[in-house]
């Protein structure tokens, strides 16, 4: 209990005197995340959308897979993209390992099949719903997906908020492909476990506070922007 009071106080103090390694690790956090998520949206919603509509032989495999992917190792996803980023990988002439961009390539590894998933159940009802009337319009399957992105765009966000919610949690992929460097690749997750690590664990508690607020906090801006709870609407 000492611990927790510890942190809450410490992380109470680096937010208030605006900390300054503790404000580049949350916009470095922010940056890869939120720049994780708007990929992963940007893949994974026309695709949740396009296994909604369309009907053909491996229909079935393909979102059995795509489930099965939403519970892909991340420590196995590290392992992939350094490899593949390494100097005797096959990109490894990029120079992109250890680099923020790495750590959103893994996240966006991570994150889109979890988004593509979300995205299929809510689209698939909306389809049901939508079905006979795009049809006799005789939409082309683009228009048919971006009608049912835009008309569900509310429920969806929910398909992005989780991606985002995976990603800023991450630590074992980015710790493989960011090596969790001073000023240069160190996030929220990978401090903590530096901090835990050392046995400052106040310190940890307070990095953990400041993330789980940092999460609440992105989520409530989310969700006041679009207004998903305006008026009676629930």
């Amino acid at each position: 209990m000492n611990d927790i009071l510890q942190g809450l106080a410490r992380a109470a103090k680096l937010v208030v005197t605006l900390n300054a390694d503790l404000v580049e690790i949350t916009l470095l956090s922010l940056q890869v995340s939120l720049g994780a998520a708007v990929i992963g949206s940007a893949i994974g919603l026309p695709l949740g959308a396009w296994l909604a509509i369309n009907r053909f032989p491996a229909r079935r495999m393909v979102i059995a897979l795509l489930n099965a992917l939403m519970g892909l190792p991340p420590v196995v996803v590290g392992l992939f993209v350094y490899v593949l980023f390494s100097r005797s990988g096959p990109l490894g002439v990029l120079g992109l390992l250890f680099t923020p961009t790495a750590m959103v390539i893994a996240q966006v590894i991570i994150i889109t099949p979890i988004i593509a998933s979300v995205a299929h159940q809510a689209i698939r009802e909306l389809w049901a719903d939508y079905h006979d009337l795009l049809i006799s319009l005789e939409t082309t399957h683009s228009q048919r997906i971006a009608t049912l992105l835009w008309d569900g765009r509310r429920a969806l966000m929910t398909a992005s908020l989780a991606g985002f919610g995976r990603g800023i949690g991450e630590v074992g992929a980015i710790m493989i492909v960011g090596g969790n460097i001073d000023h240069a690749t160190r996030v929220l997750t990978t401090a903590i476990a530096l901090e835990t690590g050392k046995g400052e664990f106040d310190m940890a508690l307070a990095l953990g506070f400041v993330l789980i607020g940092l999460a609440i906090a992105v989520n409530l801006t989310l969700h006041m922007l679009s207004r998903t709870e305006r008026g009676s609407r629930w």
